[in-house]
């Protein structure tokens, strides 16, 4: 897959589908999760509907640059924000450089404008591109995420747990852990064949827990967006599931009771995650709100 190099010198590895003539949506993935986490049979629903694609590796994660060996006290960060205080701790980057980095990526392929689109750590960021780069957000889509506000979204102490708990750096015992997704999936259509190999992929493509740390405090150190988004413009679509024990349901509805104007989706069985058979509901509901955007 080809990289864009930024002119800060870091490296984002992103991927392309369709006819770059077509309106663009920029699929930005969420903690520690590659661009491959968009299935690429998922994102092709979107061509037929005459779109093009760019996704792409947040920094820190697959094969996109890496800052290894950056320190970075995680741990000091989450419990400033937990407190409410303004993170002093020194972080390497932000929501608002990675939100950069999508930008990066766009000037790279010459595209001036695109639709938006994040999923939980991605749609902070994908928040972040509509708040600090409205020029060049046609629309937004945030997808069971959150605004900031620790209040908001907290995530279940079984899903927490889970999330932070150290993978196994054995391909065997990774694999066998994707059990473990099942915590904050879709319960209705969690498929623990699919989730293992999808496990399997990850670990072959890029297997680099150092990074999550770095995104982790990025995360809280980026603070809260509420008032940012009281403010914004731009045509929003907030969809979340009713089962989402990662980021609870809380979440999505503050992020869209924020944003003047936008449209609340509140999926049934939906989790932390986009199974299979609810694509077409988000191929109907994001397709439209681009046309209507456009």
């Amino acid at each position: 897959m080809p990289q864009a190099i930024l002119p800060n010198g870091i490296n984002i590895e992103y991927d392309t589908l369709g006819d770059p003539k077509n309106p663009t949506l920029l699929w930005i993935m969420g903690f520690g999760a590659q661009m491959t986490a968009w299935p690429e049979d998922f994102l092709h629903l979107f061509v037929e509907q005459g779109f093009h694609i760019v996704r792409f590796d947040n920094r820190d994660c697959g094969l996109s640059y890496k800052h290894d060996g950056v320190m970075v006290e995680t741990d000091k960060v989450t419990m400033q924000a937990a407190m409410g205080e303004t993170v002093t701790v020194p972080v390497p980057y932000t929501l608002s450089d990675m939100a950069a980095d999508a930008m990066g990526v766009l000037d790279h392929l010459g595209i001036d404008k695109a639709h938006i689109i994040g999923a939980s750590m991605g749609g902070m960021i994908a928040q972040t591109v509509a708040i600090e780069h409205a020029h060049r957000t046609q629309s937004l889509v945030s997808i069971m995420s959150v605004t900031g506000d620790l209040a908001y979204g907290t995530p279940t102490e079984a899903a927490l747990n889970t999330l932070l708990a150290p993978p196994s750096p054995d391909r065997a015992t990774y694999i066998e852990s994707a059990a473990n997704w099942a915590v904050w999936c879709s319960k209705k259509y969690f498929d623990l064949e699919e989730a293992k190999a999808r496990a399997a992929r990850e670990f072959d493509r890029s297997f680099y827990p150092e990074g999550s740390h770095r995104q982790l405090a990025a995360i809280y150190a980026s603070g809260d967006r509420s008032d940012k988004l009281r403010n914004l413009k731009t045509p929003t679509l907030v969809i979340h599931g009713r089962d989402d024990e990662l980021l609870t349901p809380s979440g999505g509805e503050r992020t869209a009771e924020l944003i003047p104007g936008s449209v609340f989706l509140f999926v049934t069985d939906m989790g932390h995650d986009v199974p299979l058979p609810l694509w077409p509901v988000f191929v109907d509901a994001i397709s439209s709100h681009a046309r209507r955007a456009s």
